[in-house]
């Protein structure tokens, strides 16, 4: 064999092997990567048959790939990992070379070779190892001519690379195969975790307006209908919205929640649509908006009655066609998601002042669960309590009770800021006890220092209410929605059937809308009565608000700025609820 001759031979084996390297490396298909790279081994080295067969289950040799064999037969090929020349190789580890496979008695015809047609035809087989482990086996077919038979020996080298490669992807494969398995328990885990704590059989609540709203949850839950919470905030809209979506048939999708209110109008298109690459300055790369990643799961839309006059309109198209257009692009993007949205505000009130599209109203107000505040379900007071209390201690190693007096002074609160607040009270309680008893003392209404009273009124003239009966149409034209008698913040003493000594809170002025509080004034000395007074203002209002500084900002007739300025400076930390 001449020089040249040795030089191609060499230079189209290195290219062989380039490419079979590049094939196994671009597909997590195994079995795909294996057939395309016997494909081209057949094609660049001029073979005839090829086969990886790999041990499997109870020590048995499946074919994974194979070239030059119809497909219908490749399916079926279970080898004895015992006999014949596979077997041989799979045994010892050691390559094997029959010259001629008529001839030869080990040899066995397993997949259908018209062996008339094979006289001379020489089978190759060299075992595929990950280390010093034989795993498999790779044995080709060489027709007779195809080169002299002293290069049996460079054509078991050149198998043996292959081998080796094969080997080391299949390493990898079942390493990733491993890791998506656990990977896949860990979800199914988790997925069953979030599906207990959400049960709505877990949503505490035993009184008849919370078993009314349960069992519209679960009517509603199964089918692919909007559903709409009201509630005034701290209500456990986010608990049902979970519920809802772990009771429906997409309880194994993805369950997506955006915050509406806590988002510029600019920040939250691009969160719920997605943006292209380059579509604004720091669009460096393409992103999926929550629309895409609730596809095949549920959307909640939290505080959806914040949203601007301009975006409820690229809202209204995306829930009647379910299509969109990511900011920056022109491509129509689809996404199958259900639903969930929710709002403290009164929706009939802002769509007569034309705050709020109609049509967006009504496209919302499909399924409608009104959840009641805490002050209309006081016997559930107790259970909370004691969850509550009983989270606190596991999570600060304590061992705290609570009298039934302090209860007793906790149901007959009016809780404006509802369960939210309710969580705070005890937290702030509990911390605060020095023994292993919370008592009527260690209430802050009992020391003066409550002043949510204040917020009540604000926040029954601002919350929604049920329609009780079907919107009356007048003459003219318009639609009107009854409104309901504003609940008023409780003005007598409390009698309690045992006696207890109660210490008035005193008197706080509204919050009035014309003088907001002037958190730039520096003459607030810390720790001083005034100090201490607007920052525990701030602190009610913040609670009220579940912690959002836009919604504490329009309560206090403030701007959002002017809240940042003001927590910063009272030095209060800002809860992640």
């Amino acid at each position: 064999m001449t020089a040249t001759k040795l030089d191609r031979d060499a230079d189209l084996e290195l290219v062989t092997i380039y490419e079979i390297s590049k094939i196994l490396t671009s597909s997590l298909d195994f079995q795909k990567s294996v057939r395309e790279a016997l494909n081209v081994m057949l094609t660049h080295l001029h073979m005839r048959h090829a086969m990886v067969s790999m041990v499997q289950g109870e020590g048995k040799l499946h074919v994974l790939g194979a070239a030059g064999v119809p497909f219908a037969v490749q399916e079926d090929i279970i080898l004895d990992a015992e006999s014949g020349i596979v077997g041989q190789v799979l045994k010892h580890g050691s390559p094997m070379v029959v010259p001629d496979i008529t001839a030869d008695p080990v040899f066995i015809n397993r997949t259908g070779r018209d062996l008339s047609q094979c006289a001379g035809v020489a089978l190759i087989a060299v075992p595929v190892k990950i280390g010093r482990e034989v795993v498999g086996v790779l044995s080709v077919d060489r027709p007779p001519g195809a080169s002299k038979p002293a290069s049996f020996d460079r054509d078991v080298r050149l198998l043996s690379l292959v081998a080796s490669l094969v080997g080391q992807t299949f390493k990898l494969h079942q390493a990733i195969a491993a890791e998506r398995a656990q990977l896949m328990l860990e979800t199914h885990r988790l997925q069953k975790q979030l599906q207990g704590k959400y049960d709505v059989e877990n949503v505490i609540g035993r009184s008849k307006r919370m078993k009314e709203v349960f069992a519209d949850v679960h009517q509603a839950a199964p089918g692919n209908s909007t559903i709409l919470l009201r509630g005034e905030s701290g209500t456990g809209k986010e608990a049902i919205a979970h519920a809802i979506h772990y009771l429906s048939p997409r309880s194994k999708g993805p369950f997506v929640k955006v915050n509406c209110a806590a988002l510029p109008e600019t920040l939250l298109e691009s969160e719920l649509f997605g943006h292209e690459k380059g579509a604004f300055t720091g669009a460096t790369a393409e992103r999926k908006g929550r629309f895409e990643m609730a596809d095949g799961g549920t959307l909640f839309l939290d505080e959806i009655g914040d949203i601007s006059s301009s975006f409820q309109a690229k809202l209204l198209r995306v829930l009647q066609e379910h299509e969109f257009e990511r900011v920056g692009g022109n491509k129509t993007h689809k996404a199958n998601f259900r639903l969930v949205a929710a709002t403290n505000r009164n929706l009939e009130e802002m769509v007569q002042k034309g705050d709020f599209r109609a049509d967006l109203y009504f496209r919302l107000n499909v399924v409608a669960i009104l959840l009641p505040p805490l002050r209309e379900r006081k016997e559930d007071i107790p259970l909370l309590v004691d969850f509550f209390l009983s989270r606190f201690n596991r999570e600060n190693n304590r061992k705290l009770t609570i009298t039934p007096g302090a209860v007793e002074i906790l149901q007959h609160c009016n809780w404006p800021g509802n369960v939210r607040e309710l969580e705070n009270c005890i937290e702030r309680a509990a911390t605060m006890t020095r023994g292993a008893l919370i008592r009527e003392s260690d209430m802050r209404c009992q020391k003066g220092q409550c002043f949510s009273s204040v917020l009540l009124e604000s926040s029954a003239s601002r919350a929604c209410h049920p329609v009780m009966d079907m919107p009356g149409t007048h003459p003219g034209g318009h639609t009107t929605f009854p409104a309901r008698e504003p609940i008023q913040p409780q003005s007598q003493p409390v009698h309690f059937r045992d006696p207890i000594p109660v210490v008035a809170a005193p008197a706080r002025p509204a919050m009035p809308a014309a003088a907001p509080p002037d958190y730039g004034d520096d003459d607030l000395a810390e720790g001083s009565d005034a100090f201490v007074s607007e920052r525990e203002r701030l602190i009610e209002a913040m609670e009220r608000c579940g912690w959002v500084q836009a919604k504490a900002a329009r309560l206090l007739n403030l701007t959002p700025r002017q809240i940042g300025y003001a927590l910063k400076k009272f030095n209060i930390e800002v809860k992640r609820l």
